[in-house]
């Protein structure tokens, strides 16, 4: 072979052997190229992320900022409304909606109306002796003469324990001095203090509070000035220790349910709180709660009793009535009793009454 020839055989393989080195580096290079723009994708992202995080966090504080200031501007607000209130305690505005019923010596809404006074009313509770101790006492840190203490503002104070039922809160209150001072101005003047809705005469009528003499209330549903639907009356024996409450064994007494025409009218419950500590008898049953049927507040139709003894245990009773007369279970006229409540468990045991006695059997201290 020639050598021009083979030079130019060289040549030619070192050219074929460029041009495949070319191919791959080009190659290479655009792998590396999309690797990079992966990473820097990666990264965009990535930034992205955390912006928007920084963003979202932000925006969280300035709501918590917001709420955190709408809290104190609700705050002062209310400490505002706090002390306006306590400045103008005691004052019941005439634009209030409860609509209670005006007096002629003022514009308060708060009315002292008539009441017809039944004749147990107006017997005479017997003296206390200072020595005598009993469970319903009257205590009041305040100042019994203080003027801030109006009938208007006991009257407020007390309707929302009596709408919300509160028996614990109603027991309180009705021991402040206050109230028994309230009450007792209303001694044997047949009138009571009200407040709640009225008719166009200005009448209770509706819903409302009434506070009576001889530590006496009455919450509930009235009709044109008399006591007619759904409602609670009380009375707490403060003070007093006499034949009236069972010399001290009863410290209050009240009945719960349907009224019309000022009296106890259709289903309801009768309920005395008992002091056991002052039964003394241990053969005594002490009549507890009576639950059916009233007509004019005399006992009418099946009754059911519980009554309790001095170690607190409780038995329970059937009887029967008919316009306050009961229905005897055995005839022991005889020796001048009547057997007025059996047992529910032993009816051979039974709960006697003197002969005299079975008439106007009911709620004695509500009848007219």
């Amino acid at each position: 072979m020639k050598l021009d020839e083979f030079e130019k055989e060289m040549d030619n393989e070192k050219e074929q052997s460029d041009g495949k080195g070319g191919d791959g580096s080009f190659l290479q290079s655009a792998v590396t190229t999309k690797f990079l723009l992966g990473i820097i994708a990666v990264l965009l992202v990535c930034i992205l992320i955390l912006l928007g995080a920084v963003f979202l966090r932000g925006k969280k504080e300035d709501a918590a900022n917001k709420d955190l200031q709408q809290t104190i501007t609700d705050y002062a607000k209310m400490q505002q409304e706090l002390e306006q209130q306590t400045i103008q305690d005691g004052d019941i505005s005439s634009k209030e909606k409860e609509g209670a019923v005006s007096e002629k010596e003022d514009s308060v809404q708060t009315a002292l109306t008539k009441e017809p006074v039944a004749e147990a009313a107006v017997e005479e509770e017997e003296p206390v002796s200072e020595t005598e101790e009993l469970k319903a006492t009257v205590v009041d840190i305040e100042d019994e003469s203080d003027e801030a203490y109006t009938k208007e503002f006991i009257l407020k104070e007390a309707y929302p324990h009596f709408e919300a039922n509160n028996q614990d809160a109603i027991w309180d209150l009705a021991h402040l001095k206050r109230y028994v001072k309230l009450s007792r101005g209303l001694l044997g003047t047949g009138e009571y203090y009200y407040q709640g809705d009225v008719d166009s005469d200005g009448a209770p009528h509706g819903t409302g509070l009434a506070i009576y003499e001889r530590n006496s209330y009455y919450f509930g549903e009235w009709s044109h000035g008399k006591k007619s639907g759904k409602g609670t009356w009380f009375r707490f024996y403060i003070g007093q220790k006499n034949k009236q409450n069972a010399m001290g064994v009863y410290v209050s007494h009240s009945y719960a349910g349907e009224w019309e025409d000022d009296l106890p009218n259709g289903e309801g419950a009768e309920h005395y709180e008992v002091d056991i500590s002052q039964i003394g008898d241990s053969k005594k049953q002490i009549l507890q709660n009576v639950v059916g049927n009233f007509t004019n507040g005399l006992y009418d139709g099946e009754l059911f009793a519980n009554t309790v003894d001095d170690t607190g245990t409780v038995r329970e009773w059937d009887g029967i009535a008919k316009n306050g007369i009961f229905t005897l279970w055995r005839d022991i006229s005889a020796i001048g009793e009547c057997a007025v409540w059996r047992n529910k468990d032993d009816h051979d045991w039974c709960l006697d009454i003197d002969k005299s006695e079975n008439r106007k059997q009911g709620i004695r201290e509500l009848l007219k």
